[in-house]
């Protein structure tokens, strides 16, 4: 039997503009993507055989181990694909917050097609892979490559740049569940006067500057989660009012971030936020600019 044992980081929006509804009923967007040191943890096990088995096992009892899991539609996906004769265990370690907006989802499926192309050798490059991903989900090929990027079209276009610098993030999300084909569904994108600077973000973080990234800071699906839910106002005003240099919601919700220069006061926002009542999947972490080394 070999195993394998990968982490699958979470990601947040530093900022997220909708450009457009397009005739097929997917809306391009333009923002970039961020990776936090908050991640799950899957192990593959595999062994011979012609039974071609796809079993999961998980740590949280809320989320689906069957045909449902984007990991199991992955490994199918390869095995399918390369006629790949053998039986997959996944053991998946949660930590990250289910339908947060995090790409928990997304993110555990990209490890899950690193690991079979590993496992199997088969010899597949990142951008390979990132062609496989986005059949599976638009946040999965940026999952895939797993550094700071622009992304465009539907989200599978990405352009690399430099990630966060030195800071402290407080991610918290309230108690609630957020359904993204909802937003986007309300989400009146032909008719938003405001549209977030993600150039100007770009360029600030390849000079280096934290504030004037945050300063770019935006989402626009707020416009419909934040009306939804008084929650989602009232961490970001906690952050902010307390010592964030901004703070957000991350994709379509209902999770929150802050950003922060001092861990110490980090810290403390998290407790009164927690103490409040407003969430009990709070962390304090660290961006995480390069998940992967260069090999696929």
């Amino acid at each position: 039997m070999e195993s394998m044992t990968v982490k699958a980081y979470a990601k947040v929006n530093l900022s997220l503009d909708v450009l457009r509804k397009r005739e097929d009923g997917y809306h391009d967007v333009k923002m970039i993507m961020q990776n936090l040191g908050i991640y799950d943890e899957l192990t593959f096990e595999v062994s011979l055989g012609e039974d071609c088995k796809i079993t999961m096992s998980s740590n949280k009892d809320n989320i689906p181990l069957d045909e449902r899991n984007l990991v199991y539609k992955a490994i199918k996906l390869m095995m399918e694909e390369f006629d790949i004769k053998a039986n997959i265990h996944v053991t998946l370690i949660k930590n990250i917050p289910v339908e947060a907006g995090m790409a928990g989802g997304s993110t555990d499926c990209a490890a899950a097609f690193r690991c079979m192309n590993k496992l199997f050798k088969l010899g597949l490059s990142v951008e390979e892979l990132m062609k496989y991903g986005v059949r599976l989900g638009a946040d999965v090929p940026y999952c895939i490559l797993g550094e700071t990027a622009i992304s465009e079209g539907i989200g599978e276009v990405l352009t690399p740049c430099k990630g966060l610098g030195d800071c402290y993030v407080v991610v918290a999300k309230p108690p609630i569940s957020v359904s993204t084909k909802m937003v986007y569904t309300n989400l009146k994108a032909n008719e938003l006067k405001e549209h977030p600077d993600v150039d100007g973000m770009a360029k600030a973080l390849n000079e280096g500057s934290l504030a004037e990234v945050t300063s770019r800071m935006s989402n626009v699906l707020e416009t419909v989660t934040v009306n939804l839910y008084k929650e989602i106002e009232d961490i970001k005003n906690i952050m902010k009012n307390q010592g964030a240099l901004n703070a957000i919601m991350s994709g379509s919700g209902p999770t929150v971030f802050g950003i922060f220069e001092d861990k110490l006061l980090a810290e403390k926002v998290a407790k009164t936020i927690s103490d409040m009542g407003l969430s009990k999947e709070i962390f304090v972490t660290t961006p995480v600019n390069k998940v992967y080394g260069e090999e696929a």
